[in-house]
């Protein structure tokens, strides 16, 4: 079973979120607050997190970079693209605007607990003609075996893992860091442009596509 924190100080709002998404089977805890919210983290450890922004004592921009290994969906009555634009670059998974449909947030939190579910060794993530074994270490588009580097290879898997979501270049640059710290800000765009030209060469096809002012993602 799931277990789902919603950071929400709307008494009504969180009623609902808690009524609806435990019909679903996941495990609810409840902050009412910032303050809480950072208080009660290290102890529940949930799988996702629902982040309002609009909260008393520390706002919920603030409790969002202090959230760690965790997807978080934020859900907000700020609608504006700036906004959101900066909450995925601040580490965001995901952003739902107020009012919203439930079925929508269902689905989201699925995707999410999905992609952090996902096994990072020992599969074969497959993407519109593209194999990346994880095993090998080995790249394929169409028939042609891609020859990537450590820092391509660590960019073309983290989207491949996510193939329905645009990545953030923060959220890129802090997944593969582990792997290829060599890979900076500045040399991102770099790093993806020469994957993508491997993967146009060996396919035709132009598999990565850039979201302006947010980040990247797979193109099928």
């Amino acid at each position: 079973m799931s277990h789902i924190l919603i950071i929400e100080d709307d008494m009504h709002i969180g009623n609902m979120l808690e009524e609806a998404l435990k019909k679903e089977g996941y495990e609810i805890s409840r902050a009412y607050s910032g303050t809480e919210a950072l208080l009660a983290l290290p102890g529940i450890k949930p799988d996702l997190v629902l982040l309002d922004l609009m909260l008393p004592g520390v706002k919920g921009e603030e409790v969002l970079p202090r959230i760690k290994d965790i997807p978080v969906i934020v859900i907000s009555a700020k609608t504006d693209v700036d906004d959101k634009v900066r909450l995925l670059l601040e580490g965001a998974d995901d952003y739902l605007a107020k009012p919203f449909h439930l079925k929508e947030l269902s689905a989201r939190i699925a995707v999410q607990l999905r992609n952090a579910k996902a096994p990072l060794a020992g599969v074969v993530l497959r993407f519109d003609g593209i194999t990346l074994d994880t095993d090998t270490h080995t790249v394929t588009a169409g028939t042609a075996e891609i020859r990537l580097t450590p820092t391509e290879y660590a960019i073309l898997k983290l989207l491949m893992q996510n193939p329905a979501q645009v990545m953030p270049k923060s959220r890129i640059l802090e997944r593969i860091s582990e792997d290829t710290p060599d890979c900076t800000e500045s040399s991102l765009k770099m790093h993806i442009s020469n994957l993508r030209k491997k993967l146009r060469l060996g396919s035709g096809k132009d598999y990565i596509e850039a979201v302006w002012g947010i980040g990247f993602k797979l193109r099928g």
